[in-house]
């Protein structure tokens, strides 16, 4: 199947969740990734502000600063992604494609082992991933290799093998429920 057929497919599953059923599942993950020892190793995360009906992140960020790590989400200049340092993670306002991103553009994340929470629309167990196709995730870490990460999604995101190409980085870690 092409990446265009199952984003598609993916989306629609998405649109079939239940709040009830994002926010229940998006817990689990939430316990799932806390008890790695990505997490507990890492100081700063690197996450994302949840769009539609991906995995809820913004309890992950709230415990991870009260946890004492530093939180960093990702605002996009151009084709290029950077991760803002947040301590207030209600400053933020719709961005690229109308994904929340930070309202302030500093101070910037420098944690070259940050461990970097990756979105996505489809996974396979050895970590291959189809994004959303703007390619900001791959680009940024083509460019700092060094940083964990780890993907949060829900079971029928999960499939036996994907294709992908080349330049699509791999996810070190895939929970999922």
């Amino acid at each position: 199947m092409d990446k265009k057929t199952l984003r598609a497919m993916i989306r629609e599953k998405k649109r079939q969740m239940t709040q009830e059923e994002i926010f229940a599942r998006s817990e689990k993950l939430k316990v799932l990734l806390l008890e790695t020892e990505a997490y507990r190793q890492a100081k700063t995360i690197y996450g994302y502000l949840s769009y539609n009906q991906e995995v809820r992140t913004l309890p992950i960020l709230e415990q991870a600063l009260r946890d004492g790590k530093q939180v960093a989400v990702p605002k996009v200049y151009g084709d290029e992604m950077r991760f803002i340092l947040m301590e207030d993670l209600t400053r933020v306002a719709k961005g690229y494609s109308g994904i929340p991103e930070p309202v302030d553009d500093g101070p910037l994340a420098r944690d070259k082992h940050a461990l970097v929470l990756m979105p996505g629309l489809a996974f396979d167990k050895e970590g291959r991933r189809i994004g959303y196709g703007g390619g900001f995730y791959d680009r940024f870490l083509a460019a700092e290799p060094e940083h964990p990460t780890a993907a949060l999604c829900y079971d029928f995101q999960m499939l036996p093998h994907l294709d992908t190409d080349p330049f699509d980085v791999p996810v070190d870690l895939v929970l999922y429920v």
